[in-house]
């Protein structure tokens, strides 16, 4: 095989950009086709890209002989049963994160896929990004010595539509498993496993401080890595600032550097500071996606964003979200 045909299930805001670009322009990947169960937007999806057919069902997009691996960017709810779809058929699958509504759906994806003989990958792209490599690289050099912790802060303002209770499927547990801290923290969560290798124990508490919707606006955790570092971190989504920091302390100094923003990477080894601008690329699933293809190609290693490392993100997520007593 010297070219991955891949299809999307779901060609919503996130393929518009960040992803469906991407299978076009990767290395030995081609993008053949496309699913939303609205047939008008999936054939203008595939009109404007580029794409050579279009399906409102599913199924026909998984059955397709010409698509050989499959993309599935739905909100969480579908992940599950699109997957076990996916893996009937004996297609690798490729899922958006977080992987699934908990960590119990996540593992059932893991078996059916392991059952059918067929990898699951799944979006956790920062681990493929520039400036995360750069942050690992600079850990692995021993920049700052040996590890002791780990602190993050996520604060962000609601939104005018969250103060006014028009909710997107992100806000709603049915559909998203949770809210804000689900969709975004599970980032940071998986990137720490990835950066300073995986977690194996986390705490936490959440609860609702806003009052703006139904789901957890503000969360507290502790965590414990397989090496023994320590990790805290709070997430707030209803506060009065910005704020996105994550702090890597170690015996010789500190790395300091942002999940969703593209501030500098920042080494600071006692008096002294060095810091890396390094950019988002154009479409910021490309490097992840091309190790994907790399590796059903047979082509230079493995993806770094396996169903392993995501269900332990999942599974740690579930830890943190207990609601407070009061």
């Amino acid at each position: 095989m010297q070219e991955i045909r891949w299809g999307i299930i779901g060609c919503g805001n996130v393929t518009e950009v960040k992803s469906g670009p991407a299978f076009q322009k990767a290395q030995g990947s081609r993008l053949t086709a496309v699913m939303r169960r609205d047939g008008a937007l999936a054939e203008d999806y595939a009109r404007r890209h580029g794409v050579e057919r279009w399906y409102s069902d599913a199924e026909s997009l998984i059955h397709d002989p010409e698509v050989d691996a499959v993309y599935i960017a739905t909100p969480p709810a579908q992940h599950l049963p699109y997957t076990l779809q996916v893996a009937k058929a004996g297609k690798p699958v490729y899922v958006e994160k977080p992987m699934a509504l908990h960590a119990g759906e996540c593992t059932a994806m893991t078996e059916a896929c392991q059952e059918a003989g067929v990898p699951l990958f799944v979006a956790y792209y920062r681990r493929a990004l520039p400036r995360f490599l750069k942050v690992k690289e600079l850990l692995e050099e021993g920049a700052i010595g040996r590890v002791h912790a780990v602190n993050t802060r996520h604060w962000r303002r609601a939104s005018e539509q969250e103060r006014q209770g028009d909710l997107p499927w992100r806000l709603q547990r049915e559909v998203a498993g949770g809210g804000h801290f689900v969709d975004l923290a599970s980032h940071t969560l998986n990137l720490i496993d990835y950066l300073v290798g995986p977690i194996t124990a986390a705490e936490g508490r959440s609860s609702n401080r806003g009052g703006y919707y139904e789901v957890e606006d503000l969360v507290t955790g502790f965590y414990q890595t397989e090496d023994g570092i320590h990790g805290s971190g709070q997430w707030g989504y209803t506060v009065g600032v910005e704020e996105d920091i994550n702090e890597i302390v170690g015996s010789e100094g500190k790395l300091v550097f942002s999940t969703f923003g593209e501030l500098p990477v920042v080494l600071h080894r006692g008096t002294e500071l060095q810091s890396w601008e390094i950019a988002h690329p154009a479409h910021v699933q490309q490097p992840l996606i091309q190790t994907i293809v790399d590796e059903l190609l047979g082509q230079r290693g493995a993806c770094p964003s396996d169903a392993a490392s995501a269900v332990r993100t999942s599974r740690i997520m579930d830890q943190l979200l207990k609601p407070l007593q009061g």
